[in-house]
């Protein structure tokens, strides 16, 4: 091959740009032909080595990279003054808890401050209308329009300072963010009111908080609030502020019982008109009065101060720092009601980086629409919705063939988080799990699920599918939303991670279910600035949930890992969440069924992992029998207990008492399982005082319990 040949030929094949001057040419004609030969042979030798080397640099340089997590993963957290059964963050120098990250956020005014100086004229809020692309509100009119908002207030009669309290009643969107931000430019607080709370409840808590205006995005809404201001059941109600328009019919009732309407618009421009100047709160002032909607008796109202939400968002922070820091660029979805303290940690951080908030629709059948169209990089979620992406990718995957490829693909991407890689861009995230990927957008960084306990199976498996960081945490209201947190780097599933940095956690002794703190187990405590300062003018239950020496009582039992994370493992009272988030008390449901006429004793059982509830009835031998009759089945007890339609019948009854009695339809058995032999003492499914034995009950009718959860129809 002539020089200059080979020259073109390593131009086209490989695209290099070699240079064939007149100086090569003069000198081919005097080459000897072995000259040529062996500088070709050595020429093509050191370009295939060179190719080899370049592909061996790419390699490396693209190669995955494991995260790096902030601590030792097998240490995650410290035993406090050499207690084992106390413990704390591994990330704190000493036992000194985290009030703040940053030196200029010490309220959750400062923390939408520091965002809007690092984006300004950037967006923030964002909405859109069925089929349309996001529109946003930027930090500056944010806080302009909050700033015109709490000034209108203030003309409205609301006093500056932390005894003012404005209730929102209002689904998620920027409006509900301006009103809460134009309370906190004026140290007054929010009490959130929500629909599940029921009438009797809000009137509750309007009369308690001593609320006279209200905020709400509905006519409808506002309707509701004064029916109760007519029947003279909320006697300080005066103002109803309403987001969108409504009749001029609702104005002139309101007029008739002494309650003023304005439009939103019109009381900014009330503040336009009387425009104030900022008084910001302070971290031991109150922010929110978060009422949680309980199971038994009225709502509490637990009291969140500014110093609360900072130490809480800024642990997340901590967490979060140096291996998956939030950015100015990051898109959170906000659907999750914003009237509970775990979507409004979420906001603040967001908000305290300068990142965007996109709102959905409203409704829920649209949330899929809303994620692909927002593109989110941070997916706050409950493992009820998880449960059912879950089931949703399993249930398309219908060939074998495909079957066989999802498990594989997920086992090898299982294979790489486990030595802590996380990526979207795998052969098999290109093969298998693109366009799963693209369903939320395709943008997904990290995901946060709280509320309930997420089956590892299922955290496992999303994980992989969705290339993202899933981080899990625990919490409830009384502590602001969280008291642990998973670690960056530790993708290991059935534990809620290690203590926040804001916490100290603790186990302590539950003799009567046979847990002790000696044994890493008991009931969880949690102590720190996190915790909240109690409930509005209710001692008696503040006692109840704070001690002396300021330990909040969850009511959960937990277990210390051997690597420092805690695991859920019971409920000391007998209340649980089912996967959706609502809180179930067993015990009063059992005493509405037990007015059926053919239930001699019923246990009623839900799990966190499930969304519906399940019963074990014993039957009334003295009435059952011809119960049976009189719906022409016939037989003797036990018989009649394996008969399905008994059963179905047995369940309507139950239902129809239910639905009298006033029970939600979550609080309804979706499936039960008839058994003959009564509870007793001497069986010990009871107590010497006749109280059922819970939790021996439960592992008694574990393998019915499960039958009854495997029928995916209910």
């Amino acid at each position: 091959m002539h020089f200059s040949d080979w020259l073109r030929s390593l131009r086209s094949n490989v695209g290099l740009k070699v240079s064939e001057s007149q100086e090569d040419r003069s000198l081919l004609p005097s080459a000897p032909s072995s000259l040529l030969s062996s500088l070709y042979l050595s020429s093509s030798s050191l370009l295939g080595l060179g190719a080899l080397a370049s592909l061996t640099a790419y390699w490396l340089v693209t190669r995955p990279r494991p995260m790096r997590p902030p601590c030792d993963l097998q240490a995650q957290s410290i035993a406090v003054n050499g207690d084992p059964t106390c413990r704390r963050s591994a990330l704190l120098q000493d036992d000194t808890l985290l009030e703040f990250y940053f030196d200029d956020t010490r309220t959750a005014y400062d923390m939408f401050q520091r965002g809007l100086r690092i984006a300004g004229n950037g967006p923030c809020l964002g909405f859109r209308k069925p089929k349309q692309p996001y529109q946003w509100i930027s930090y500056t009119e944010v806080a302009e329009q909050a700033h015109l908002l709490g000034s209108g207030l203030l003309a409205k009669g609301c006093k500056p300072n932390p005894q003012q309290f404005v209730g929102i009643f209002a689904q998620n969107r920027p409006e509900w963010i301006i009103t809460e931000l134009a309370c906190y430019t004026y140290s007054m607080v929010v009490v959130p009111l929500y629909d599940t709370l029921g009438l009797e409840a809000m009137v509750h808590i309007l009369n308690l908080a001593e609320i006279s205006l209200v905020v709400c995005d509905l006519e409808e809404k506002a309707v509701s609030l004064l029916e109760n201001k007519e029947n003279g059941n909320a006697p300080k109600l005066s103002c109803l502020v309403v987001f969108n328009d409504f009749s001029k019919a609702f104005l002139e009732r309101a007029r008739s019982c002494q309650v003023e309407v304005l439009k939103l618009a019109q009381l900014m421009e009330l503040g336009r008109q009387n425009l104030k100047d900022p008084v910001p709160p302070q971290p031991q002032d109150l922010a929110v009065v978060c009422f949680t909607s309980g199971t038994t008796g009225k709502p509490k109202g637990a009291m969140i101060t500014h110093g609360n939400i900072v130490s809480n968002t800024s642990s997340v922070i901590k967490i979060l720092e140096g291996s998956m820091d939030i950015r100015q660029e990051d898109i959170s979805i906000s659907y999750l009601p914003l009237a509970h303290m775990f979507e409004r940690m979420i906001q603040v951080s967001m908000f305290c980086h300068g990142a965007r908030v996109g709102f959905y629709q409203g409704d829920i059948s649209l949330l899929m629409d809303d994620i692909k169209t927002l593109k989110p990089t941070f997916f706050p979620v409950v493992p009820r919705l998880l449960n059912r992406i879950y089931d949703k990718i399993l249930g398309s995957v219908t060939s074998p063939l495909r079957r066989v490829l999802l498990r594989y693909a997920v086992k090898r991407k299982q294979a790489e988080l486990s030595s802590g890689v996380v990526r979207n861009n795998s052969l098999w995230d290109k093969l298998v799990f693109n366009q799963i990927q693209a369903t939320f957008g395709g943008n997904l960084r990290f995901a946060l699920t709280a509320s309930a306990p997420i089956s590892p199976t299922v955290l496992s498996f999303l994980r992989a599918t969705l290339g993202c960081l899933i981080f899990e945490g625990y919490g409830q209201t009384e502590c602001t939303a969280g008291c642990t947190f998973s670690m960056p780097g530790d993708w290991s599933a059935g534990h809620v991670g290690a203590p926040l940095p804001c916490s100290t956690v603790k186990v302590v002794d539950i003799p009567d279910m046979n847990y002790y703190a000696k044994n890493g187990e008991g009931e969880i405590c949690i102590r720190g600035p996190c915790v909240f300062r109690g409930y509005l003018k209710d001692p008696e239950r503040t006692a109840e949930a704070l001690d002396s020496d300021g330990w909040l009582h969850s009511g959960d039992v937990g277990q210390w890992l051997p690597n420092g994370t805690l695991r859920i493992i019971d409920r000391k009272k007998h209340i649980f969440k089912l996967s959706q988030g609502e809180y179930i008390a067993p015990e009063k449901i059992e005493n509405v069924y037990m007015r059926c006429v053919p239930v001699l004793q019923i246990f009623v059982h839900g799990d966190s992992l499930q969304s519906y509830l399940v019963g074990i009835v014993v039957p009334d031998p003295e009435v059952f029998i011809d119960w049976a009759k009189e719906r022409g089945v016939v037989g003797c007890v036990e018989e009649l207990c394996q008969n399905p339609d008994v059963k179905a019948a047995v369940l309507e009854d139950m239902k129809a008492v239910g639905k009298k009695a006033g029970l939600k339809s979550f609080e309804q058995v979706k499936d039960l399982y008839l058994h003959p032999e009564t509870f007793s003492i001497a069986n010990g499914l009871l107590t010497p005082t006749l109280k059922s034995r819970r939790t021996d009950i439960r592992r008694v009718f574990q393998e019915q319990i499960e039958a009854m959860y495997s029928k995916t129809t209910l």
